[in-house]
């Protein structure tokens, strides 16, 4: 199998193909503490991306038992979600 085509996003290399999920921060906390203490299998552990910029958040990437990638993440501010920087 040819390696999948990723993006580099915030310093991380993110499959350019996958299925996300917007988390409340209650619920993506607790489901990323429950991944860690069952050794998941990480694609990108579970990190803030875009810290102090508009679109901060926090996200992980697992893959399922089928192999595909899954991406949870939540925002502090829900109006953040399609957030960019200001262009100059």
């Amino acid at each position: 199998d040819a390696p999948a085509a990723t993006n580099a996003v915030d310093g991380d290399a993110v499959p350019a193909r996958h299925f996300g999920i917007i988390l409340d921060p209650d619920d993506w906390q607790t489901l990323a503490q429950r991944l860690e203490a069952q050794d998941a299998d990480f694609i990108i552990r579970p990190r803030t991306r875009f810290a102090g910029s508009p679109g901060e958040q926090s996200t992980l990437l697992v893959r399922d038992p089928s192999g595909n990638a899954r991406e949870c993440k939540s925002f502090a501010d829900d109006a953040q979600i399609f957030a960019k920087e200001a262009s100059a």
